[in-house]
């Protein structure tokens, strides 16, 4: 028996569905392939890190914040000295956005957010440097190490708890009156003093204001300040003869002739009580020698003995002296 040769309807409308699906399918992978530049041709350049945190393979590639590829690999390189090169990433790149990239670019690892993915970025370069080719290494900039940033942020956060434990103990010390502060704040002996202290400042501000009292005189009567201004004005033109050369005061300060007699002197007297201290004259001997000296007192004193026995009786000193012929 033969089968019939025309389509159902049913059969028709399966194949539509067929054919509808494949073609939003093939309509997605286009789309996707696009946005994530699948379909684009791409070149590869290099970077050395020395810390790819975060970092993954296929993971993006940015240019200025704007996608433009990925990491393809990620290598790692033999220990060396340089531990600023542990890494190597591979990257690949649009290679419609490569006149973006020369020589003076920096790649750099960055964190999408403050807790999003870490992403390359890499910095658009100037046209005076020249635009690097399939291959070709880029430079890295200095990135931010965040995990010491949070181990800083931690002890911070340390900091400030204690500081905020401490400022409470304070507090609660204020409230409780503890300390000078706390007396202050709580203390109604204290709040009493205070006031009365205000008082009696009012009560002396208000006498203060008085003009019959001296004080009062003093803020309000001009007559202190022509005193006053008058006594400036002598006391300029005494300063102004004292600078002069003509008076007594002014010779003494200006005039060097005194100065230069006065150091001649103290040189004469100098020189003079060198001698005194070293010569061989009688006035030396008299500050040197004991024996003379022991010598005049006793002279002096013979002499004083002398004299007191002819007020006693000067007839024994003056018997024959006066003759009458």
């Amino acid at each position: 028996m033969r089968r019939p040769t025309f389509i159902s309807w049913e059969q028709l409308r399966v194949g539509l569905l067929i054919l509808l699906a494949l073609a939003l399918l093939i309509i997605a992978v286009i789309r996707l392939g696009t946005a994530a530049n699948l379909f684009t041709s791409r070149y590869t350049l290099y970077t050395f890190v020395a810390n790819a945190n975060g970092v993954r393979e296929g993971g993006s590639v940015m240019i200025a914040g704007q996608l433009a590829g990925t990491v393809k690999e990620i290598q790692f390189l033999p220990p060396d000295g340089d531990t600023l090169r542990n890494l190597r990433l591979v990257l690949s790149l649009d290679e419609t956005l490569q006149q973006q990239v020369r020589a003076d670019s920096r790649a750099k690892v960055r964190t999408l957010g403050l807790l999003g993915d870490k992403v390359v970025d890499i910095s658009v370069g100037t046209p005076r440097y020249s635009v690097l080719q399939d291959s070709d290494t880029i430079l890295t900039a200095p990135t931010v190490d965040y995990d010491y940033v949070i181990a800083q942020a931690s002890g911070a956060v340390v900091d400030v708890v204690q500081l905020t434990a401490d400022l409470r103990s304070i507090t609660g010390g204020l409230a409780r009156g503890e300390g000078t502060v706390g007396q202050l704040l709580t203390s109604r002996d204290l709040y009493d003093d205070f006031t009365g202290t205000l008082k009696q400042t009012n009560r002396l501000l208000t006498r203060l204001q008085n003009r019959d009292g001296t004080l009062g005189r003093m803020l309000d009567d001009p007559t202190l300040y022509a005193n006053l201004n008058g006594a400036v004005a002598s006391l300029d033109s005494l300063l102004g003869q004292l600078n002069s050369n003509q008076g007594t005061l002014g010779r003494l300060i200006r005039d060097d002739t005194l100065y230069t007699r006065l150091v001649s002197v103290v040189g004469g007297a100098d020189s003079l009580l060198t001698l005194l201290h070293s010569g061989n004259g009688t006035a030396s001997r008299l500050l040197t020698d004991q024996e003379l000296y022991d010598r005049l007192n006793k002279t002096l004193t013979d002499l004083n003995s002398i004299l007191e026995d002819v007020r006693r009786d000067p007839q024994k000193y003056t018997k024959g002296m006066i003759k009458v012929f």
